[in-house]
């Protein structure tokens, strides 16, 4: 794929590529990250036994970092290197072993260095569990795949 030729669509799923490749804790917690486009995201994650706290329910951190993970990649999906400036998180819901959790990212802005993103993490059976906003600072001119354009395509 050469950079004339990359769709925005190219360019957020190279970015994915080049991004999970390396992202160890997205991994190993097995998120999958289901869809991605440019300034969205699609992430999943089975509960399981070792992401439980000492009342049963899902750690609230790990609910939290599958939404961080799915706010990376929805602002990383323009092939510039984009880090979290600092986010919110509010948890609605108790989430329990098994429970499927789905998080969705989708850019509210972004303009120059700084973009906000809002993540809504729901269960399987469509019920909120979190909501998140993340704040991002883009290092201009850095790509995460070299060759594809970069910054927000019109």
């Amino acid at each position: 794929m050469t950079a004339p030729t990359a769709t925005p669509q190219d360019v957020a799923e190279a970015s994915r590529d080049a991004m999970l490749k390396d992202d160890h804790a997205t991994r190993s917690l097995g998120i999958c990250i289901e869809s991605v486009g440019p300034g969205t995201c699609s992430a999943t994650m089975t509960v399981r036994q070792d992401m439980l706290n000492g009342h049963a329910t899902c750690h609230g951190g790990l609910i939290t970092t599958l939404a961080d993970s799915a706010f990376a990649f929805a602002c990383n999906a323009y092939n510039e290197i984009t880090v979290a400036s600092g986010f919110d998180v509010n948890l609605l819901a108790a989430v329990r072993l098994g429970d499927v959790l789905t998080a969705r990212a989708i850019e509210v802005s972004k303009s120059g260095r700084t973009g906000v993103y809002d993540i809504s993490v729901t269960n399987q059976k469509g019920e909120p569990i979190a909501a998140f906003r993340g704040r991002s600072y883009t290092m201009k001119g850095k790509p995460l795949v070299e060759g594809l354009p970069m910054g927000k395509q019109r």
